[in-house]
C-alpha cells in the first residue's frame, strides 16, 4: 500500500514551488502510488546474492582510435562559408558592442 497520498503531493509541490491543480494533485499521488508500490515489490523480491545493476547486460564504450591528421586549411573551410573576412567567418552582431 503506498504512502504518497494527495497531502503528500502536495507539500512537495509546495517546496518546488510548482502550483498543481486539484486535478493533478489526484493524478500525481495516484501515479506515485503505482510507482512506489512497484519499486517496494521489486524491494522485496531482491535477495542480496543478487547485485544491483543498472543494466541487463554489461555496456562497454565503442570508440574510434584517436589518429592525428592534417587539418584542413582555413580557405578550404571558410570556402562553404556564407560570408567570411580576414580568415574568419562573418556572422550578425548580435550584441551593442563594436
Amino acid at each position: 500500500m503506498s504512502t504518497i497520498n494527495r497531502d503528500e503531493v502536495a507539500r512537495v509541490a509546495a517546496l518546488a514551488r510548482i502550483d498543481l491543480t486539484d486535478e493533478e494533485l489526484d493524478r500525481f499521488a495516484a501515479e506515485l502510488g503505482v510507482i512506489s508500490d512497484a519499486v517496494a515489490a521489486v524491494s522485496a523480491v531482491a535477495t542480496a546474492d543478487v547485485p544491483a545493476t543498472s543494466h541487463p547486460i554489461p555496456m562497454s564504450n565503442v570508440m574510434r582510435e584517436d589518429v592525428p591528421a592534417t587539418p584542413l586549411a582555413a580557405e578550404a573551410i571558410l570556402a562553404g562559408a556564407p560570408a567570411a573576412e580576414d580568415g574568419r567567418f562573418m556572422v550578425p552582431q548580435i550584441l551593442e558592442e563594436d
